[in-house]
């Protein structure tokens, strides 16, 4: 086999789900996370669809994903009294089976750490490609070769970067922003989410295995200014915005001013004509992903399962494996991106005409006779593939759909 030494960046989610293949296969995989450990926290992703169950079962972890699934209940819009005005049913965010993202990403690290090298604490400063290989260097100051890289470290992807050039190339915000934290307390809203809406303004509150989850969303005339690692900073823009709204914005604000896992950052898309260059290849939201609603978890670990399976299939020969992962995940990216395109103006409608139709919309999606539709709708972008099987992956039981 070609090309067994391979370094991926990032430990989130596909990182470790790309080390779970490799190693399968027989590769020797090496992961460097930025991160001092695992990113723990986080709001709850979910799996739906067929390709999706049917990829967590060949992996081995749908059972233990279920035994550490949250209960989501209902969407509810309210207005500024709390009163209800819609809702949308559990399935519609919760998909078949729904896990917190730390809780998902830890199980993912203890079913690969003895299979792969982790390295915690760093990043990759530089990476020169050369005839047999990939040279690194470390922020560390270490020095390696790698056969492969690969770039499983988010939006914000540093391998990006350094392979393809910079950021703005490649992200493109859509006008709006989401911020995720937990805070103290009960959250008083039974089982779901309550949402509330100004126009270009939402705030949320959840109850989440036994814990408060809450955000905002919102749009703003011009893009706001800020480093996505200044939390402090980023957390003034949010009270800059949000100051003033109604229902319980007040209480959300003083519980995100203390919260210690805050997440902030502009909803974006990253469009590029590849995600490969060389030995170097990106995975998941790297290469095209979103901040939110392109069910990121679940095309990270499909993305990593093909191209795990492609390297397989290929010997190692990147040459060969690279070009059949571009084809076999465009169109399914594509798909999920379409999804998270409209996130914004779902969450946080611009104008109160929009916020009226769209908690009409939800009603009537949500009624009886159009339940069955809802559901088509929430499992289309996820079932938009049909997975491969890889070498010793391969059995009598046909193609993943």
């Amino acid at each position: 086999m070609q090309n067994k030494s391979i370094l991926i960046s990032g430990a989130s989610i596909a990182g470790p789900a790309l080390a779970h293949w490799l190693h399968r296969y027989g590769f020797a995989v090496t992961v460097v996370e930025r991160a001092p450990a695992l990113r723990e926290g986080g709001q709850a992703v979910d799996f739906r669809g067929a390709a999706h169950m049917g990829m967590l079962r060949r992996m081995g972890v749908l059972e233990d994903i279920r035994r550490l699934r949250t209960a989501p209940g209902p969407l509810t819009v309210v207005d500024g009294a709390g009163t209800p005005l819609a809702s949308l049913p559990p399935e519609f965010t919760g998909g078949e089976v729904e896990i917190l993202r730390g809780d998902l990403s830890r199980l993912l690290y203890e079913r690969t750490r003895d299979d792969a090298e982790y390295v915690f604490g760093d990043s990759i400063a530089s990476m020169t490609e050369t005839a047999g290989g990939v040279d690194v260097v470390f922020d560390s100051g270490a020095r390696r070769t790698f056969d492969l890289v690969i770039g499983a470290d988010g939006l914000h992807s540093n391998v990006r970067r350094l392979a393809f050039g910079p950021e703005g190339e490649f992200v493109h915000p859509s006008g709006y922003y989401v911020a995720i934290f937990t805070m103290d307390g009960d959250p008083g809203t039974g089982p779901g989410t309550l949402l509330y809406n100004e126009p270009g303004r939402s705030a949320s509150v959840g109850g989440v295995h036994g814990r408060t989850d809450a955000g905002f969303v919102f749009t703003t005339p011009e893009p706001l200014d800020y480093d996505h690692r200044d939390t402090a900073r980023q957390k003034e823009l949010v009270a800059a915005v949000c100051e003033g709204m109604g229902w319980r914005t007040a209480q959300l604000l003083d519980g995100m001013r203390k919260a210690d896992d805050f997440y902030f950052d502009s909803i974006s898309l990253v469009r590029m004509d590849r995600c490969t260059a060389g030995r170097v290849a990106l995975l998941g939201d790297a290469g095209y992903g979103a901040t939110c609603g392109g069910m990121g978890a679940g095309m990270a670990m499909i993305s990593s399962y093909v191209l795990a399976g492609e390297l397989a299939d290929a010997g190692g020969d990147h040459r060969v494996a690279f070009p059949r992962y571009e084809e076999a995940i465009r169109g399914y990216a594509k798909a999920c991106q379409k999804v998270a395109a409209g996130m914004g103006p779902f969450i946080a409608p611009p104008t109160e005409k929009k916020i009226r139709s769209r908690n009409r919309a939800y009603k009537v999606l949500s009624s009886r006779i159009l339940s069955v539709l809802l559901n088509r709708m929430t499992t289309k972008a996820a079932n938009s593939i049909t997975l491969k099987e890889y070498g010793s992956a391969r059995s009598t039981s046909g193609s993943l759909r």
